[in-house]
């Protein structure tokens, strides 16, 4: 399976911005990728520097923009995964910070509303996002069980096991990662962590330029990242041999060994 990653920059052009994805999911495709996946809130930058809410960029899932990107998948035969803002009927004030997951027809088969906010850092994501209340369900792809979180969620290690619990092969996470202070360090760790402990493949796509850091990566059971990026717009293309899975599993088998009975709530 090979899997890339599409590590961009997103404007206010939300035309722009989806004229770029769909340039990036043919680059995919002729790389040899078998799934690309985008950043969190690719569709528009709005940060609260833009002064523009995300609620006054935000679509409908039948709309423009995630219609488009159904389609790409379905020209160019690929997995597409897209983090998008996500219009809420009847709430003119926040938007859902959603994440979009097309299979190869360009049918739409997962869908995630972010769960966690990111109220921290003197960020306070709940003023413009609705939190979701998604499970977290693995998606079933001919490859395996894909799980997916977004972003800050990474600091949450029940999620991540919630996947691994449920047999995940690979971990999803598009982010939109904020420079900052130690961030850049706690981002490598945390993703990191989360395939060590796991025992599964991490694919990490954060945005880049703005207020965000970049530095996407792809990491593999035993917390080798496989593949990296930098500072600056980039396709990161990585080969994932998913029977790697197994025979690290088979060594370290660490979330076999889990006594539940032992752990308190």
């Amino acid at each position: 399976m090979k899997v890339a990653i599409a590590q961009l920059t997103s404007t206010l052009d939300k035309e722009q911005n989806l004229q770029k994805a769909l340039a990036y999911v043919a680059k995919a495709k002729a790389a040899g990728a078998d799934m690309v996946l985008f950043p969190e809130m690719y569709s528009a930058a709005a940060t609260p520097k833009s002064g523009v809410r995300p609620s006054d960029v935000a679509e409908p899932l039948d709309g423009p923009f995630v219609s488009a990107l159904g389609e790409a998948a379905r020209e160019h035969a690929i997995y597409v995964i897209c983090g998008v803002f996500e219009t809420i009927a009847g709430d003119q004030d926040r938007a859902y910070n959603t994440t979009v997951f097309f299979n190869r027809s360009g049918e739409l088969i997962h869908t995630y509303r972010k769960t966690h906010l990111y109220d921290a850092f003197s960020y306070i994501e709940s003023d413009f996002i609705a939190a979701g209340e998604s499970p977290y369900q693995v998606v079933d792809t001919e490859f395996g069980k894909i799980g997916l979180i977004v972003c800050y969620e990474v600091r949450f290690p029940e999620i991540a096991r919630q996947f691994a619990l449920q047999g995940a092969d690979v971990l999803l996470v598009p982010a939109g990662w904020v420079a900052g202070a130690m961030k850049e360090d706690h981002w490598e760790t945390l993703v990191r962590t989360r395939a060590i402990e796991n025992t599964m493949f991490v694919c990490a796509a954060d945005q880049v330029g703005n207020i965000f850091a970049g530095r996407s990566m792809i990491v593999d059971p035993m917390g080798v990242v496989v593949a990296s990026a930098g500072e600056e717009e980039t396709l990161l293309v990585a080969e994932i041999d998913l029977e790697r899975i197994q025979r690290v599993r088979q060594k370290l088998p660490s979330v076999a060994n889990r006594r539940p009975e032992l752990y308190t709530r």
